[in-house]
């Protein structure tokens, strides 16, 4: 018997072992599903037409003169029937009027019409099986490159850490002779050259840091971060890291303020992990901030919360770049000639921190305005 069934689109005959139509290039199980949601929109519209088999399978006036059961002439007149308002005053469908003229019988057209759907749903089974199958091989390729990248990003963090390890030994043995030569144990040095020193010693120390960051952050892509966690004066962690951050402030120069409600404030922390934190705030608010400007350090102790916040009024960020600040070795400003320095770690270690310690680090900000960055730590009663 042949099986072949008009395309839904064009309704020349194909062949059901294909997806698409050779001739018109749509997906058949598509187009027939195109065809479905048109008839049931039709009978949604109209609830007095019938739901009969052959209203769900389109053209099957072609497909029977395929089967040698009927001519075109034949079909012809079929199809100007139909057209007629039959005796309950609706539009007779193709199947209905072949069986009141009589050119077919009810058998050939339920078997017509049977293959038909049958057909269809094979076709639909045979797309979906195939889609499937595509789902599954584009995630599996999905799950391939995942591994890969994740890879990649051992190895990376591996060779940072490596790498930033190596560079400690070299650079305290700088560090140890520029304090020698500086102190003048290695013999006298003029007023410039101990000018040159302070600025070799500033490097030193800037590279230090970018150093220590880098050591950090590969500790915490590896799973080797871990807290020292210990009941402490939130108040004395604020009031060291100003200390340490005034000179910077004051030679930028800026206003540096604190605002800090009472004189104790416990809460549970890695208190070296967390002065740093506040430390690289302070740093990163100086450095956004341009002479002459503010930057504020506030702590409040609200229902069982002390609230941190480092404020300034510096160069601030556009909102929807906010995002942009937390992602590690990303600066705002990619640019070879950026006027801000930075391997665009600190702001990655402090939300890393911060997470570690179970809260979240809020940011608001707008450009040329500046930006608030805070967060909470629950307050404990006990040393």
């Amino acid at each position: 018997m042949d099986l072949h069934l008009p395309c839904p689109n064009c309704g020349r005959p194909v062949s059901p072992e294909v997806i698409e139509c050779p001739f018109c290039g749509i997906n058949l199980a598509v187009a027939a599903a195109i065809v479905e949601q048109e008839v049931i929109s039709k009978i949604n519209s109209n609830p007095a037409i019938p739901i009969t088999p052959e209203i769900l399978v389109p053209r099957v006036g072609e497909l029977l003169i395929e089967r040698g059961v009927l001519s075109q002439e034949d079909l012809q007149r079929a199809l100007e029937f139909s057209r007629k308002p039959g005796r309950d005053g609706q539009q007779r469908l193709v199947g209905q009027a072949l069986l009141e003229l009589k050119l077919i019988d009810r058998e050939t057209l339920d078997q017509v019409i049977t293959e038909q759907i049958l057909q269809l749903h094979t076709a639909l089974q045979k797309s979906n099986l195939q889609l499937e199958q595509r789902v599954k091989e584009r995630t599996q390729e999905l799950q391939t490159a995942l591994t890969k990248l994740a890879e990649l990003n051992q190895l990376k963090s591996n060779f940072i850490s490596n790498v930033s390890h190596e560079l400690r030994t070299p650079l305290t043995h700088i560090r140890g002779y520029l304090d020698l030569m500086n102190e003048g144990t290695l013999g006298k040095v003029t007023a410039e050259q101990l000018t040159a020193l302070d600025v070799m010693l500033r490097a030193e120390g800037r590279l230090e840091e970018l150093i220590e960051k880098m050591i950090q952050f590969s500790l915490e892509a590896t799973g080797q971060f871990t807290l020292q966690i210990k009941t402490v004066n939130f108040c004395e962690v604020i009031e060291n890291a100003v200390k340490q951050r005034k000179f910077k402030a004051a030679a930028r120069p800026l206003a540096l303020e604190v605002s800090v409600t009472g004189q104790t404030c416990l809460v549970r922390i890695d208190q070296e992990k967390m002065q740093w934190v506040v430390m690289e705030l302070l740093d990163n608010a100086i450095k956004f901030t341009k002479p002459g400007g503010r930057v504020r350090v506030e702590l409040d102790e609200t229902d069982g919360f002390a609230e941190f916040k480092v404020v300034d009024n510096g160069i601030g960020i556009s909102p929807e770049r906010l995002s942009e600040i937390f992602e590690p070795y990303h600066q705002l400003d990619g640019s070879s000639t950026r006027h801000y320095g930075g391997v665009g770690l600190g702001l990655a270690l402090v939300k890393k921190i911060i997470e570690a310690h179970g809260s979240n680090v809020m940011v608001s900000s707008e450009a040329d305005k500046g930006t608030s960055i805070q967060f909470k730590l629950p307050v404990t009663k006990t040393e």
